[in-house]
């Protein structure tokens, strides 16, 4: 299964509506499509201020301070396709933590390296079970693919519970943020992505550098896909040079640790 994450430019309204969506026919019009006018001589992405008090007001984050030179690596997780053991050994030489969100089917197929995660220090995020566009479900059917993800995390690992959550394909409404909070998830986006999502299609070490380096900023959530060889083999260099800029990299659970208007959990 290859799936996207479509990074829009937007310059000063960032909520998308219905008629601008990759696929319109299966969002209703309550429905969001994330993006943000990317970073430029480190300076911060903006996703303009109707996101920004939106997510503001349930408690999600899509970047940290700009005061700060701190990143926070992300990783979604849809599938193998040989490179997540190579990050892995990365992130451990380099101590650099990193939040994978997983789908179920990524938990059920490759539960060794979901496992050394865990052991690891990594957190897990809750990229659904099935990876549908969660706005257009009932509430029922959301409480049922986060939970079923859980359930299958605290089969296979022992992990009781994800706290953070990251709608597929960056598809997401209100009510999701809201039922999320009501359930005890808080939503995760992103500051930092680009195209990385076709696993048959590399483009070689110096394109995700560059890219990665180009949209550099203080409190950038990085968002990468494991599928990608690119991403594996600019991972080293990446984190060595920014960290020559003086950056240094930490996890979600101490950015969100850090705010005071919300806890870590809703419950």
């Amino acid at each position: 299964m290859i799936w996207k994450h479509t990074v829009g430019i937007i310059a000063s309204c960032a909520i998308l509506t219905l008629g601008i969506l990759l696929n319109p026919f299966q969002v209703d019009a309550e429905s969001l499509y994330w993006g943000f006018q990317k970073s430029k001589q480190e300076k911060q992405a903006q996703a303009g201020s109707a996101f920004d008090e939106l997510l503001k007001k349930y408690g999600a984050y899509y970047k940290g301070s700009p005061d700060e030179k701190i990143l926070y690596l992300t990783f979604d997780n849809g599938f193998e396709n040989g490179y997540t053991a190579s990050i892995l050994d990365t992130l451990k030489k380099e101590k650099a933590p990193a939040t994978f969100f997983l789908t179920g089917h990524y938990v059920e197929s490759a539960t060794d390296l979901v496992k050394r995660m865990v052991k690891e220090g990594h957190e897990i995020g809750n990229h659904s079970y099935g990876h549908p566009n969660m706005a257009n479900l009932s509430e029922a059917r959301m409480k049922e693919e986060w939970e079923k993800f859980d359930q299958i995390l605290e089969e296979k690992t022992g992990v009781k519970k994800t706290r953070f959550a990251r709608p597929p394909e960056g598809v997401f409404s209100e009510k999701l943020l809201a039922y999320g909070n009501e359930l005890g998830y808080r939503h995760m986006f992103w500051s930092v992505a680009f195209v990385d999502w076709y696993a048959d299609r590399p483009q070689g070490k110096e394109y995700a550098y560059n890219h990665l380096m180009n949209q550099l900023h203080p409190g950038a959530i990085i968002l990468m896909h494991t599928v990608s060889p690119d991403n594996a083999a600019a991972l080293p260099d990446f984190i060595r040079d920014a960290k020559a800029k003086g950056y240094t990299f930490s996890s979600l659970d101490a950015l969100v640790n850090e705010a005071t208007e919300f806890p870590l959990s809703f419950h």
